[in-house]
Formats: C-alpha cells, structure tokens, sequence
C-alpha cells in the first residue's frame, strides 16, 4: 500500500513538474532569440525582436485580433474587439502625433496617399482577410499558434506582397491624391473625435447585451499600444507588417536569379540596401519574426501545447487559403499597408488613408463574411 502511495506520489511529482520545465524553457528561449539578434545584429535589432515578441504574446495570450472582431461586429453586432482596436489607436495618437511633429525628422509616420488603387486593395485585403480569418498580423499569430490554413496561406501572403510591391508604381500611377495628413495637438484631437465618433456608432448599433468592453481587451489594447510606441521610439518608424513580408519573397526571388530592376519599387535604394542586407537588420522583418514566435511561445505555454489539428478541408477550401493568401500581400501593397500598417499605424499617426483604408476593408469583409462558407472553410449558416 505504501509503495503504491510512493508510486502515486511520484508520478504526481513528474506530471506537475513537466509543464514547469516545459513553460521554463520557452522564456529561456525567448531571452535566447533577443539575446542572439542582438549579438548578430546589434542591441537596437535585438530590442526590435522583443517589441515583436510583445506583440505576438498579447495578440494571441490575450486573444487581442482584427480580423475576428471585424466578424463578429458583422455578424452579431458585438463591437467589442472594435473598441478595443480604438481604444488601443488612441493611446498611441496621444503620444505618437506630438512626438512625430517634435522630432525634426527623426520619426516618421505612416502617411500614404488615398487612390483609386489604394481604396479597391484596401476593399479586397477586407474581404480576403474574412477568407482566412487573419489580417496581415493575425495571419503571423495564427501560423505561430499552428492554424494550418495560416501556414498554407503565409507563404503566399508574402508573393502577393513581392508581387504587390513590384507593380506598384503603375498602380498608383492610375490617380491618387496626394498625401493628407494631420498633425500636432490638432490632429490629436480630429483623431480622437474621429474615433470615439466611431466607437458612438458603434454603440447605437449593437444590442444591449454587448455595449461593453471586458477587461481583458481594456489591457491587451492598452499593452498593445505601450508596444507600439516603443516600435515608433525604437525603430523611428511604426508598427507594419506587409514590407517584411514582401522583403522576403523578394530576397527569395533574389537567391534565385531573378532581375528585380525592372521594378521602380524593388530598385529604389533603400529597398535595394534591404535586399542586401541581413533580414536581421530589417526593423519590419524582425517585429514579424517576433509575433510568430511570441505566439508559437504562448500557445506551446497552455497545457495542450499546439493542439491544432489539421480541418479536415476539402480540396476547393485549401485552394482559396492559397488564392486569398495572395490577395493578401497583393492588395495590401497596393492600400500601403493592412490593419496593422495602414489601419492602426495610418490612423494612429495622422495619415487620411488610414480612415479611407478602414471604410473600404470594412466593407469589402462584410462580403468575405459570406465567402468564407462558400469556400468550404466553415458549414454554410
């Protein structure tokens, strides 16, 4: 009897203690990955990686996203994760706006002009994004989570980037406006009305049993935005994710002997510079590669690990990841940027194409809410 207590005891002792040393060495490897990039790179590139783990590990530990509660607004009218986004833009206009205009240079918004090519790719990115349930950061989170329909699309996600990029010039030679922006205290205060203008909305819209914002998201957003600051502080830029990923199609297609000066966008100097350079010396490359591993470090933390399995899909639901993947980088290039980019980073610093981005993607995924059945990807409602 004892010794079967022992038995009991021991192997208690051994199912308590394994997740421990599992959890233990998922920090030792995070501290391990800043410590290496900034031993390669340089302790500036090393701080970027963590700002991208920071990222990844609120998005995906506190299920802090674009893509779904877009959804979840269009199909139930619960404004939750939409205020949440708000609230987090806000936080960072305060600081960003009046740091941007004291800077003499030094920090750069995310301004881009509104075109006719601007707002179609900011519709599609909106209804593609419904597809497979990911923006441009959800789509790195849910393939760092292990969502197989994520990895299926992600790599295609950065040739439609590539792709994007490469014929850019021509698209905006179509027509585009030129660059409005707003800033200062000014454009602090237009934002701010702007967005609890929005938020106002919002609230009318949705039925009593969802007009409010749980803690968890009140946190997230306000941890998101401490993260985005520092990007902007750090890197002089802020937050994106299409440019990383395009840069590594095109160094891709680089390796492999393709001629990239055919392209005005891939020629430039600067992107020519990137292409030469390490990837652990891009601002954007390293914050991506960081929310893929804060996610893949925070989903191996639960207690089953990645346990995602493989959906059983049909042959016609794997085909519109690969399509929408795509479409993805392709248009998201064409609207400078996707929720993260244009959305957040364009409205937060000022940018008009921020807000014309938001309306035209909005609207192009209350129809990729309809696609997504018709693709097999979820049973029909």
């Amino acid at each position: 009897m004892l010794s079967t207590d022992v038995t009991t005891l021991t192997e208690t002792h051994e199912a308590t203690a394994a997740p421990l040393l599992r959890r233990g060495g998922l920090v030792l490897a995070g501290f391990a990955a800043v410590f290496a990039a900034a031993l390669v790179a340089g302790g500036r590139f090393g701080l970027m990686l963590a700002i991208g783990l920071g990222f990844g590990i609120v998005l995906e530990g506190m299920r802090f996203g674009f893509a779904g509660p877009w959804r979840a607004m269009i199909l139930r009218r619960d404004p939750a994760g939409i205020w949440a986004q708000l609230l987090a833009i806000g936080l960072v206009t305060l600081v960003a706006l009046p740091m941007i205009s004291a800077s003499s240079g030094e920090l750069a918004g995310a301004q881009a002009p509104v075109g006719f090519a601007m707002i179609a790719g900011a519709f599609i990115f909106g209804a593609a994004m419904q597809v497979v349930l990911g923006c441009g950061s959800g789509t790195l989170v849910n393939a760092g989570s292990g969502n197989a329909v994520a990895l299926v699309a992600l790599p295609f996600f950065a040739i439609g980037s590539f792709a994007g990029a490469y014929h850019l010039i021509w698209w905006t030679d179509l027509g585009a406006l030129p660059i409005i922006k707003f800033s200062g205290w000014q454009g602090v205060v237009l934002t701010l009305l702007g967005l609890s203008a929005i938020a106002g909305l919002l609230w009318k819209l949705a039925p009593p049993e969802h007009r409010r914002l749980p803690r968890r998201l009140i946190v997230a957003a306000v941890l998101l935005a401490g993260f985005a600051i520092l990007n902007l502080l750090v890197a002089g830029q802020p937050w994106g994710v299409v440019y990383g990923l395009g840069l590594w199609a095109a160094k891709a297609a680089s390796a492999a002997g393709a001629d990239l000066s055919g392209s005005a966008f891939w020629s430039a100097p600067g992107s020519l510079d990137r292409l030469q350079a390490s990837i652990l010396t891009d601002y954007t490359s390293l914050t991506n590669i960081g929310i893929v591993l804060g996610a893949f470090l925070v989903a191996s933390w639960r207690v089953d690990g990645l346990s995602q399995k493989v959906p059983g899909l049909p042959a016609q639901a794997w085909l519109a990841a690969i399509v929408a993947g795509f479409l993805l980088g392709y248009s998201s290039r064409l609207a400078f940027g996707c929720n993260v980019g244009a959305f957040f980073s364009g409205i937060s610093t000022g940018s008009l194409h921020g807000w014309v981005w938001f309306a035209a993607a909005f609207a192009g995924s209350v129809y990729g809410v309809r696609l997504r059945p018709l693709f097999k990807l979820e049973p029909r409602p």
